[in-house]
């Protein structure tokens, strides 16, 4: 672009110096500018090409800004842009002059002859605008950081949330021919077919009847698993985490801070072997169940479950963890046991402690665009209660309020057998089943649906068949867009 260098474009006196930078001028290319400028003078689809990557914020000098809102405005209002429309325009909003007058926009026409390079010219003002923004928000970061007042925690959240801002900034269009968009809207239509078939538009917890109520997991939603102790909450959550790992081969991000990560081995390890945890624990199996031990392994060895056992984790510090396994490993959906033990530092009250933390969950599904599961403690009181009215409620969670107020689903456990109660109301035997108890689905209906519980293996499956008999995986749309 050798003939648009011989414009005169004061790069020195433009410069705004930044103190993060000291005496250095911050990232920049006005050759590319003016270029792209240039082109979008030259005809529509310049002009297209390039406001599909860049913002007047885009260009580092002001007057490049000014004249490109000028040519955005113009194509708005689908004028013709050139030389004689693009001053007419500066005058009227009193900018011509602060451009560098007429002159400076005809320099610019001058010297390109050409707008068959707009993307790439694009692509580079682009980039130098992503480093100024990481310059910029870096010494925010650290003015940040040396402020004794401000909860570090918090910062360290504001300054990943920052940085993935910028990173996920596009720098490229892709486009696609006619054959690609026909392959691509046919499997999208099939997709469509087999969810109606199935009646899931998300991915399956491998529970059927759950399933049929919930349409399966959907992202971008906060789902509560709710439950007094020693009802199988955990349980059921490496269950379901089980089934979308290893029957639908999605990446799963496990967050215990109650056990360790071997005990959820172990307990993986006995539901897919069905063996039961004391034996494991202690050793005493024989040379047959050691052998199912070693089967079992070698299934779960593939499953790409993630364990993190902090306890006592910070919320910000569960987000931050959150971001990077998304990034690295493109996780699909989050568990975290059990919501009540995550903290949340320079809280008032306890209240105002879980409302944050239920808060902050629900904006990960949102902004990883996955399904979060989050167990809950129910309240001791609900024990005291007689027969059947110990079923669980809402009002039972503690702290409920905010909870019940961030949550899509509330899902409660219920194993009546526990209690001493020997028969449903149907007079079917409550020994080895349990009720999920469907409180709260703001997108769906409310209901109770029983499943199959074997306390020995601590493993949840349906009533109907195991997990041996569950629909294959290829039955299900293998697309992320599910969650």
């Amino acid at each position: 672009m050798s003939t648009a260098k011989r414009i005169n474009y004061e790069n020195k006196k433009e410069a705004s110096i930044s103190p993060i930078v000291g005496n250095r001028v911050p990232p920049n290319s006005l050759e590319a500018e003016v270029a792209v400028l240039g082109a979008m003078m030259l005809n529509k689809q310049a002009i297209s090409k390039a406001t599909e990557l860049l913002s007047s914020e885009s260009f580092y000098s002001q007057k490049h800004k000014l004249i490109y809102e000028s040519i955005i405005a113009l194509s708005e209002k689908n004028e013709t842009v050139d030389i004689i429309t693009l001053s007419e325009h500066l005058t009227r909003t009193g900018s011509l002059e602060d451009v560098g007058g007429r002159g400076y926009l005809a320099k610019i026409n001058k010297e390109v002859a050409t707008a068959a390079n707009v993307e790439q010219y694009s692509l580079i003002v682009l980039e130098k605008q992503l480093r100024r923004d990481l310059i910029q928000s870096s010494g925010e970061v650290i003015n940040n950081a040396y402020d004794d007042s401000k909860d570090i925690l918090t910062e360290i959240d504001k300054a990943e949330s920052e940085i993935f801002r910028i990173a996920e900034k596009r720098m490229t269009k892709n486009y696609q021919g006619m054959r690609e968009l026909t392959k691509e809207t046919y499997r999208q239509i099939e997709q469509m077919r087999v969810r109606s078939e199935s009646g899931l538009t998300g991915v399956p917890t491998g529970l059927v009847d759950l399933d049929k109520y919930l349409g399966g997991l959907q992202k971008s939603e906060l789902i509560i698993i709710a439950a007094r102790p020693s009802m199988g909450k955990t349980a059921l959550a490496l269950s379901i985490a089980r089934n979308l790992a290893v029957e639908y081969k999605k990446s799963i991000a496990f967050f215990s801070l109650e056990m360790a990560s071997t005990q959820l081995i172990i307990r993986l390890l006995s539901a897919e072997a069905k063996i039961n945890q004391q034996k494991i624990r202690t050793g005493k199996i024989s040379s047959h169940e050691n052998q199912k031990i070693i089967d079992s392994l070698g299934k779960l060895n593939d499953a790409k479950i993630y364990f993190d056992d902090s306890s006592m984790i910070e919320i910000m510090e569960l987000r931050a963890k959150c971001r990077r396994l998304k990034a690295e490993h493109n996780i699909d959906a989050v568990f975290v046991d059990y919501l009540q033990l995550v903290r949340a530092s320079g809280m008032e009250s306890r209240e105002r402690e879980i409302s944050i933390i239920s808060m902050t969950l629900k904006q990960i599904a949102k902004e990883l665009e996955i399904p979060v599961i989050a167990l809950a403690q129910l309240n001791r009181s609900i024990e005291s209660r007689p027969g059947k009215s110990r079923s669980p409620m809402l009002s039972d969670l503690r702290e409920s309020g905010s909870i019940e107020q961030d949550a899509d689903v509330i899902l409660f456990v219920q194993r009546a057998e526990v209690y001493g109660q020997m028969e449903y109301e149907d007079k079917t035997p409550t020994e080895g089943t349990a009720e999920l108890i469907i409180g709260k689905q703001r997108n769906g209906p409310i209901g109770t649906v029983r499943i199959a519980f074997q306390k020995n293996y601590a493993r949840f499956e349906n009533l109907s068949y195991g997990y041996e008999e569950m629909p294959e995986s290829s039955g299900i749309p293998d697309d992320d867009s599910n969650f």
